[in-house]
């Protein structure tokens, strides 16, 4: 994998952190007048209809049968857990708070590679989970008057997008990522509209609502094309590190948006994720990869 390639992910994968916080605000906003699954249904419905229209211009359109690839499916699974998750955590919750907590998912990413996968992990990066999982319990903070029971929808979070990311390698590289992330919306509008007749009492949006929606449908469907993309074309070894960036967009929106400023215990536990993620680039840069002829076989040496 060629340096040009790894900063295209790099570059993609900051950017689909920056959209995808986007997208949540949106939500966040609007929870507050609305049920959550009536808006993760509406959020999913003007995620459908807009990624349908560009991967119908895209050419795209004769790939649609592909979408109930196995591996698709179940990483639409897994974004519908991280999803549900996350968006009721913020609810409850600042959304740097829950940010922070679901940045253990990189770490989570580099664990499953070696469970799964058969990549090693040397000393350094098991110190560096270590590391992000301990920055992870200082935003939680169990056991003190700061802790919120919904932290764990976090680590719930972390625990389904990291196996959503690792699913992404099994995905045929010929499907275009327009399809990709057409299965993840469709998989949250069906999931969303289940809930909202299961639980909820169904409310007339206002014009609000439907533009905040129509705006995170959209930030949601370049968030998830930029985070397939970026997984394709670099490595997760260097491109995952990069979705640390999450925590500094969500500060940023907590901070302008809701008026959230994390205490002093939440400043340093995120500086320790945010540490751990930069550690494991500067490794990167300082060894040589070993090479890989073909994604998903083969071993990585994670050091």
């Amino acid at each position: 994998m060629t340096f040009p390639s790894n900063l295209r992910g790099i570059l993609s994968m900051v950017v689909a952190m920056g959209v995808l916080i986007g997208s949540d605000s949106c939500m966040k906003l609007a929870l507050a007048e609305m049920p959550l699954f009536e808006l993760v249904l509406m959020r999913g419905a003007a995620g459908v209809l807009l990624c349908l229209v560009l991967l119908l211009a895209l050419g795209h359109g004769q790939d649609l049968a592909r979408m109930f690839n196995p591996w698709l499916l179940g990483r639409g699974l897994c974004e519908v857990s991280a999803n549900f998750g996350f968006t009721f955590a913020i609810f409850h919750m600042p959304i740097a708070d829950v940010t922070a907590i679901a940045q253990t998912c990189p770490l989570l990413v580099l664990l499953g590679a070696k469970l799964i996968w058969g990549e090693r992990l040397g000393p350094s990066r098991l110190v560096l989970i270590g590391l992000g999982i301990t920055g992870a319990l200082l935003v939680a903070q169990p056991g003190t008057t700061a802790a919120s029971p919904y932290a764990v929808l976090g680590f719930l979070t972390a625990l389904s997008a990291a196996t959503r990311d690792l699913i992404t390698r099994k995905v045929p590289a010929d499907i275009p990522a327009p399809i990709v992330a057409f299965t993840v919306l469709v998989s949250l509008m069906v999931a969303g509209g289940a809930g909202m007749l299961a639980f909820e009492t169904p409310v007339m949006p206002g014009s609000r609502h439907v533009m905040l929606m129509l705006l995170a449908g959209a930030l949601m469907v370049g968030g998830h094309i930029c985070i397939f993309v970026a997984y394709k074309i670099g490595p997760a070894r260097s491109v995952a590190p990069f979705m640390y960036s999450l925590t500094l967009w969500a500060v940023l929106a907590g901070a302008v948006l809701f008026n959230d400023i994390p205490n002093a215990f939440a400043v340093a536990g995120m500086g320790l994720i945010v540490l751990a993620g930069l550690i494991v680039i500067y490794v990167d840069g300082r060894r040589v990869p070993v090479a890989v002829t073909q994604r998903g076989r083969g071993n990585i040496n994670i050091v």
